[in-house]
């Protein structure tokens, strides 16, 4: 009896030998595999994602002349207006007509802005209300016309009239008066209104 008694501590001694084996190895595999994950996580945090081509497109610069205090081209972040580009030029000189721009229109890449005096808007003005200024063909040539003279054209304001020195420094003359309606602003509308004082000739 004594024989058969000491015979089974032996065997429990041994399996409770292997459980320990086990479960140490069980556990350190466990530890492990905790480690990786936490170099792997480690290794995530400093991946640095490139920017991206719409990360990119987000930006836009502006040119902002006239009557601000410091002109210049500006980064703005797209959907930005015009206001915010004018602050970033410092703001309004005291002689800017702040009504001559819609400060509250979107602003888009590459776009100048220009913030008339009160006195240059104060002329368009009265241009406009006199009709167009008569060159000698009677006609204003928006392939030389000057900011000036564009401004004499109905609805032709300091914004518009800039767009198009602007489109014909950067696309060349005009061939054709109704290639006016490319700027941006100058639609069907407007066109109607100053398609009988434009000449390309």
């Amino acid at each position: 009896m004594k024989k058969q008694i000491g015979i089974g501590i032996c065997l429990l001694a041994v399996l409770l030998s292997g459980c320990r084996d086990s479960a140490g190895a069980y556990f350190e595999s466990a530890d492990e595999a905790g480690a990786e994950t936490q170099e792997a996580g480690t290794k995530m945090q400093e991946v640095r994602i490139p920017e991206t081509e719409e990360q990119k497109a987000g930006e836009c610069y502006v040119h902002v002349c006239g009557a601000v205090k410091s002109p210049g081209v500006y980064k703005l972040s797209a959907g930005s207006r015009i206001y915010e580009a004018v602050e970033l030029a410092g703001g309004l000189s005291e002689e800017a007509c702040a009504d001559s721009i819609n400060q509250a229109e979107e602003v888009s890449d590459g776009q100048m802005v220009r913030v008339p005096t009160k006195e240059e808007a104060q002329y368009g003005a009265e241009s406009a209300e006199g009709g167009a200024k008569e060159t000698d063909s009677g006609l204003v040539n928006i392939n030389t016309a000057d900011a000036g003279e564009l401004m004499t054209l109905p609805g032709i304001g300091a914004s518009k009239a800039e767009s198009i020195l602007s489109y014909r420094r950067e696309q060349g003359s005009f061939a054709s008066v109704e290639e006016i309606m490319n700027i941006t602003g100058i639609k069907e509308g407007v066109y109607s209104k100053i398609k009988d004082y434009i000449t390309v000739n």
